[in-house]
C-alpha cells in the first residue's frame, strides 16, 4: 500500500497528463503555485485539504480521484485503518471511504471536527450536490448567508457550488458522513 502522499503525486501527475495540461497551465487553473504542483507531484509535499480541493475545481474531477487507489469487487471501510486528511491544526479530519467512481458519481466521506472546529470550504463546481448525514454531536453547516444547525440522526443535502463552511460549537467531538454526488 503506497502512502497516501505518494498516491496523490501519482494520481495527479496522470490525470494532469491525460488533460494534456503543463505545470505552468494547471497552476492558472486552480491557483496552486507550479512549484507546489510540482512537489506533490513528486510526492515531496502532504498538500491540505483545501489544496487538493483547488486542483480538483482546476481539473474539474472528483477530490477522491486524487486520493483514490484501486479497489476490488468487495470493498469492506474501517476506520482504525483509515489515514485522515487533516486541516486546521488537526481540528478537522476526513477520512476517504469510498472514493469517486465515474459509473457511480459520488464519493464519501467520514468527517471528526474536534470541540471549536471551523473548517471552511471553497465551493465547487455548478450542479455538485453534498449530503450531511451526523452521526454524533452536534454541527453548524453555514452555505453562503444561511445557517443549519444538525445533530445526531439529522441530515442536510445542498448545493454546493457556493462557500460553506462546517463548525463544531460543543465541547464534544462531532462526526459525519459527506456524500460528494458530481452528476
Amino acid at each position: 500500500m503506497k502512502s497516501l502522499q505518494v498516491q496523490i503525486g501519482i494520481n495527479l501527475k496522470k490525470i494532469r497528463k491525460l488533460r494534456g495540461y503543463s505545470l505552468d497551465q494547471l497552476s492558472g487553473l486552480s491557483s496552486v503555485s507550479k512549484g507546489m504542483l510540482a512537489q506533490i507531484e513528486k510526492g515531496e509535499s502532504s498538500p491540505t485539504v483545501n489544496t487538493l480541493w483547488k486542483i480538483a475545481n482546476g481539473l474539474q474531477v472528483s477530490f477522491s480521484s486524487l486520493i483514490e487507489e484501486k479497489q476490488s469487487n468487495v470493498s469492506v471501510v474501517r476506520l482504525e485503518d483509515k489515514k485522515p486528511l487533516t486541516e486546521d491544526g488537526e481540528l478537522y479530519q476526513v477520512y476517504p471511504f469510498f472514493p469517486f467512481d465515474s459509473s457511480k458519481k459520488f464519493e464519501i466521506y467520514f468527517v471528526e471536527l474536534q470541540p471549536g472546529c471551523r473548517h471552511c470550504s471553497e465551493r465547487h463546481h455548478d450542479s455538485v450536490e453534498e449530503y450531511i448525514l451526523v452521526c454524533d454531536g452536534e454541527v453548524t453547516i453555514r452555505i453562503g448567508e444561511q445557517s443549519y444547525k444538525l445533530k445526531k440522526a439529522e441530515s442536510i443535502h445542498f448545493q454546493a457550488n457556493d462557500d460553506h463552511t462546517y463548525e463544531n460549537e460543543t465541547g464534544q467531538i462531532t462526526s459525519f458522513y459527506n456524500v460528494i454526488f458530481y452528476p
